[in-house]
């Protein structure tokens, strides 16, 4: 990942470039270097983001390039057909001030973003690309944005699409990069890789029987509740009653609970990040299970069982969440919000699962 902070401009050899403001005052513009690669070529996008805003504004930099792509900031079809995004969801704590980036009035700054690390790009054929991203928290208020930022609750950032041919080779299958294995071993019939400890081992298997017991729990509550309409656990987490969308969530749960209890999983304890865990939404049922995850609680709020449960949430065969609000204040303002994205939400369905303080 190289960072820049200067725009592009004749330096780019041939560049196809897109921009589209909408968020107020982010304008997004993505820049190729080609229009067209072969399968031998990286495809790298330089991604710039420019602030039109008269004041700074603060920019969550989880949803940005500043220190690796870490979540799908990118939409990717190829002859008019959407791709999966192959890179890792992350479940962090909630955002705090030191998690933001700051862009002055008129500044810019770029990131050189390759793409066949993150998507599947194992086809011939033709490529459009956009950066869309969103989340609750996207942006932090500075004095005199507090009645905008306000009015736009839930909030993304795009670019226009901008496009490619590729002429891959025939057959082949892309994955994204993972950590090295470092050995493993199998307790339970759960497998453990990246040299987990014996200690690790133990309360990882504590947080998964508390990942079954929430599971099963909501999963009954979800089925069995005799009035669905005036559940304030589910209103708490996932907005008013719909009895579509409350019957996604069941869905949901009912998937979970099958997964933790059916599927071989797999924890591995090489991440070193700050953050709780992540996984590869396309290659179940392995977690990376990371430092916050370990001084958090069995159970209870943001703890070891919950956490796999959020976890297990983001594998597309299971539910497939994204991670729309991070935190217990979040994830509640999102209810209330749009109960749509809610119940999209990977933490939102972990707290409705830790259910702490218990709710009827």
């Amino acid at each position: 990942m190289k960072h820049t902070n200067y725009l592009l401009g004749t330096m780019l050899l041939a560049t196809l470039f897109s921009t589209q403001a909408l968020a107020d005052g982010i304008r997004a513009s993505l820049a190729l270097a080609k229009t067209n690669y072969t399968s031998a070529e990286d495809i790298k996008v330089m991604v710039t983001l420019t602030n039109e805003e008269a004041v700074p504004v603060r920019i969550l930099k989880w949803y940005t390039p500043a220190e690796g792509v870490e979540e799908a900031l990118f939409k990717v079809s190829v002859n008019g057909v959407a791709i999966d995004y192959l890179g890792a969801h992350y479940k962090r704590p909630a955002a705090q001030a030191k998690d933001y980036i700051q862009l002055k009035s008129g500044q810019s700054v770029s990131y050189e973003v390759e793409l066949s690390s993150l998507y599947d790009l194992s086809k011939t054929g033709q490529y459009e690309i956009s950066y869309h991203t969103e989340s609750y928290t996207l942006f932090t208020n500075n004095p005199g944005q507090d009645k905008k930022l306000a009015r736009l609750g839930i909030d993304g950032i795009s670019s226009a699409p901008a496009s490619f041919y590729l002429e891959a080779k025939q057959g082949g299958i892309v994955t994204a990069a993972k950590p090295g294995d470092g050995g493993g071993t199998t307790v339970n019939g759960v497998t453990f890789t990246g040299r987990c400890s014996n200690t690790q081992q133990t309360s990882t298997l504590a947080g998964l029987v508390a990942a079954k017991s929430m599971s099963a729990d909501a999963k009954s509550y979800l089925t069995t509740y005799s009035s669905p309409s005036t559940s304030i656990r589910y209103k708490t987490w996932f907005g008013n009653y719909d009895a579509g969308r409350w019957s996604t969530v069941k869905s949901n749960f009912t998937n979970i609970d099958s997964a933790l209890n059916t599927q071989p999983l797999t924890f591995d304890c090489s991440c070193k990040k700050s953050y709780f865990a992540y996984v590869y939404p396309t290659q179940p049922y392995k977690v990376y299970l990371c430092n916050a995850f370990w001084t958090a609680p069995t159970s209870g709020t943001d703890s070891k069982g919950g956490t796999i449960v959020h976890e297990l949430s983001h594998f597309n065969v299971v539910a497939g969440t994204d991670d729309v609000a991070y935190g217990h204040s979040a994830a509640k303002s999102l209810a209330i919000s749009d109960p749509t994205q809610a119940i999209q939400n990977a933490d939102s369905h972990e707290y409705f699962a830790e259910n702490t303080p218990a709710q009827n």
